[in-house]
Formats: structure tokens, C-alpha cells, sequence
């Protein structure tokens, strides 16, 4: 299977992660979401990814919010099955920091891939939305809990959705490169969403998983391409996040290399990052998110600078990248 050439004219090139909007490491007011929203809408984004995971829902309910005003047939909206939202019986005042998200935890997460699962999920999520449909629905990262079953129930789950024209391309959505190359070869998937393991920092998803795609011509959507806010500034230090924690001091190392070999081609370190997987053919397109308008419209700025075909030259020339 393979996206269909007007959902992928659709998604463009660069697309919005709403995970910031889900409160992701800190609580962000509804403006500043409705805002940064605004911002992408205004840039000329076009595809915008959620989950229920994310916030637990409130990143699907801020985007649906957003969505609801604009024209349906102009966006590409995808979220993910996997994980369902149940009511805590043990909430008392506390919160979702555990997962990085600062909400509320009067819902808990429960992984259920079955046919009836994935079906409640989409049901629940277009609730929260407040939509008549989803374009994409992927797989959430099924090899934190069980990947054999995820992908045993999972994926034909999704694939009779599809054939009954409820979702309209199905795939997986992981940081695993691993797990997403098993999808492709055992399902019949339309898009893979790798997360940070397709960036100018590391690429692990090139030995195995980018081939499998471009042989089965599944599409590739490349997510967290500033590996979680490491590459996403001139000057890489310790107190940004990679993979969603503190980076290990060699990854640091890899990381300030890159930037000062960028800086030597007068090329800045976010810009390289942000167009660095779009090289690749299998890529169809890169999603970075923001709670900030600010930062997504410097996002943008930094999608539509022109990077030197030389650059790319000089990093393989200096070993730091393949």
C-alpha cells in the first residue's frame, strides 16, 4: 500500500506535532496553544499530528478545537490507536508528570490492539476532536507493551478500517526502527511515523527501515527531528532534552560537533536538522512541534532557508553523518 498522491499533496513537506499542545513537560495556557496553531495554520502547514496519548487527550481536543473552524478538505489530521483512556478509580489531585505531561492524571493509559480496542480509540478520539474523520491512524509505539501482539492485532485491526473507509492510510508510529520494519514487512501499511531515529543526529531507521519502505513504497513521516530539543539550537548543551530526558554526555559530544561543522559552512544547526531527512526519497515529510507561535513560526523560517548541497557533502566528509 502507499499514500494516496492527494493525501500526500495534501500533507505537504512539514507538518505540526501537537504533542507541546498535550502540556508535554510543562502546562501551556489555552492562548498560547490556539496561538502556535495559528502560526502553523498561517505558515502554510497543512498536517497536524496528535494522540491520545498526549496530555491524556487534551492535545486532541485542542487541535479539534482549532480544526473544527478551518476547511476540512485542506488538512491531513492523523492520531494514534494502541493506547485506550480509562477513567483513574485511585485519582486524587495528582498529575500526569511521570509521562512528561503536565495534566491531570484522572485518566489512565491501557494498551488494548484488538479489533475492539482500535475501534474504540478512533471512536474516542473523534469525540475529542470533534470531527467527522481521520485521515491517518497509526500504531502507538506497541513495543512498550507487547510488539508480537500489537502487530498480531493492531495492524489488521487498522487494515479493516481502512478497507471500510473509516481512516483513509493506516501505519505505525514509533521510536523504534526495530519494531517499525517488522510493521512494514508483516502489515499493509500506507505511512510509517519514525521518531528520532531519522535525524542529522543518528540514523538508525537507514539500515533496515527506510529501504523496506521505499521497496514497499510505504511512506515515511520523520518526527522529532531535533531529537526531542537537542539540535534545536545553535548551541547543543545539557540542559535541553533528547528522547525526552537529559543527554548522555557522547550524545552531547555528537551533537556540538555537528554544530560547530554547520556553523564552519555557515549553515545553523536547526535549519541542517530540519531538512536533513527530507534527503532521503522514502521521506515524504518532517513534523516538529511547538506550544509557542514564536517557535513555530521560526520553525518555518528555518524550513524555507535554502541549505547548500555542499553541507551534506561536508558532514560525510567529516564522518557525522552516513
Amino acid at each position: 500500500m502507499s499514500l494516496a498522491p492527494a493525501l500526500a499533496a495534501r500533507m505537504g513537506r512539514l507538518g505540526y506535532g501537537s504533542a507541546s499542545i498535550g502540556n508535554l513537560y510543562r502546562e501551556v495556557p489555552d492562548e498560547a496553544a490556539e496561538a502556535a496553531l495559528e502560526a502553523a495554520w498561517a505558515g502554510g502547514i497543512r498536517y497536524f499530528d496528535t494522540a491520545p496519548h498526549y496530555g491524556l487527550g487534551l492535545s486532541e481536543r485542542r487541535l479539534g478545537a482549532f480544526l473544527q473552524r478551518m476547511p476540512r478538505a485542506e488538512y491531513v489530521v492523523s492520531t494514534k490507536v494502541g493506547r485506550l483512556l480509562d477513567p483513574n478509580p485511585d485519582f486524587a489531585g495528582g498529575d500526569d508528570r511521570a509521562n512528561e505531561f503536565a495534566v491531570p492524571d484522572r485518566t489512565v493509559r491501557r494498551f488494548d490492539p484488538s479489533e475492539a480496542g482500535v475501534r474504540r480509540s478512533i471512536e474516542d478520539s473523534l469525540e475529542r476532536l470533534g470531527l467527522d474523520r481521520i485521515d491517518i491512524a497509526y500504531l502507538h509505539d506497541p513495543d512498550v507493551y507487547d510488539l508480537d501482539r500489537g502487530l498480531a492485532e493492531g495492524l489488521p485491526a487498522l487494515q479493516r478500517l481502512r478497507e471500510e473507509g473509516l481512516v483513509e492510510a493506516i501505519g505505525i508510529g514509533t521510536n523504534d526502527a526495530a519494531a517499525a520494519t517488522r510493521a512494514v514487512r508483516e502489515g499493509e501499511l500506507d505511512v510509517v511515523m519514525i521518531a528520532g531515529r531519522y535525524t542529522l543526529l543518528e540514523q538508525p531507521a537507514l539500515a533496515e527501515l527506510l529501504p523496506a519502505c521505499a521497496e514497499r513504497g510505504v511512506a515515511v513521516v520523520a518526527a522529532a527531528a531535533y531529537n526531542s530539543g537537542l539540535l534545536a539550537t545553535d548551541e547543543p548543551s545539557d540542559a535541553a532534552h533528547y528522547d525526552y530526558a537529559p543527554p548522555p554526555a557522547a550524545i552531547l559530544e555528537r551533537a556540538q560537533r555537528l554544530a560547530a561543522a554547520c556553523r564552519a559552512a555557515g549553515v545553523r544547526l536547526p535549519v541542517a536538522a530540519l531538512h536533513f531527512p527530507l534527503q532521503h526519497p522514502a521521506v515524504q515529510a518532517v513534523v516538529v512541534g511547538s506550544a509557542s507561535a514564536d517557535e513555530v513560526r521560526e520553525n518555518l523560517a528555518r524550513f524555507a532557508t535554502p541549505v547548500p548541497a555542499g553541507l551534506w557533502t561536508e558532514l560525510r566528509e567529516a564522518g557525522l553523518i552516513p
